[in-house]
């Protein structure tokens, strides 16, 4: 099993999964029924031993509670992640109103993470029927993540990302990648050794343009040009999304209408 190997079955599995579109059965209306969430993913891969994972243990980055990749598989060669674009009916759809969420973002949001969890989970499957250990972090008993005060966890998919070669951060703590930010990520540890992708950057924010326009689109001010996103503000409105879309909720104003949207913006002069 090779690199080529993994990625044409995840691409075979987010065209042709019935898991990757709404059914009439779940749809909040008539408007979203049969929304296709993803197209085709983009992945990186990083070695399991990268210096730079063990970076994310530093306080000023994640903490000591991350886990390495060798402390979640001892065996552990190589990280995969991967980041799922949304469609543009996702993206258009959340452009209509900018203060709350659309119903396609919505889906995206809570439908598309489901979706996610299954492409980790059937990417997996195909790991260890060519006989090699693998695991997914987010969907392992030891996972968590605190989301009401210290916002961390203990496998970040936007650090990995990084490590990996997937992409930078943004302005509003999302992550750029060759498709822009408008999507999700994930993630999966194999013992497979698999060529590790070269970084294409250096710094954290090299793919942010720094143009603000995520500033502007933000509902509630959570995001400035001077300290990025602030996380207990963006949460707050998240909690009051949840109260009116229940059981689905999200916002992402900061993934559409911007220039890094779906691709990696032009720095700005």
């Amino acid at each position: 099993m090779d690199k080529q190997d993994l990625i044409k079955a995840a691409e075979y599995f987010v065209e042709n999964s019935e898991e990757n579109y709404i059914t009439r059965e779940i749809a909040i209306s008539e408007n979203v029924v049969e929304l296709k969430i993803y197209e085709a993913p983009i992945f990186a891969f990083g070695a399991a031993d990268d210096e730079c994972f063990a970076l994310l243990k530093q306080q000023s980055v994640i903490g000591e509670h991350f886990l390495l990749p060798k402390e979640w598989l001892p065996q552990a060669k190589t990280v995969i992640s991967f980041f799922l674009p949304f469609t543009e009916a996702v993206k258009k759809g959340n452009k209509r109103d900018m203060a709350w969420p659309s119903e396609e973002w919505l889906h995206g949001r809570i439908e598309g993470q489901v979706f996610i969890n299954k492409l980790c989970a059937h990417l997996n499957s195909e790991l260890l029927k060519a006989g090699y250990k693998s695991l997914v972090p987010a969907l392992d008993e030891r996972f968590w993540c605190n989301t009401e005060s210290s916002y961390t966890s203990n496998w970040s998919e936007r650090h990995v990302a990084f490590v990996c070669g997937l992409g930078t951060f943004s302005l509003s703590k999302g992550l750029i990648t060759q498709k822009g930010m408008a999507g999700r990520i994930g993630s999966l540890i194999t013992e497979l050794y698999l060529t590790p992708d070269r970084r294409e950057y250096e710094d954290l924010n090299e793919y942010c343009s720094m143009c603000g326009k995520c500033v502007k689109n933000c509902p509630v001010g959570a995001i400035s040009l001077e300290n990025g996103k602030d996380h207990s503000i963006c949460s707050k409105f998240i909690d009051k999304t949840a109260v009116m879309y229940k059981p689905r909720y999200g916002c992402g104003k900061c993934q559409v209408s911007v220039p890094c949207e779906s691709k990696i913006p032009k720095k700005t002069k």
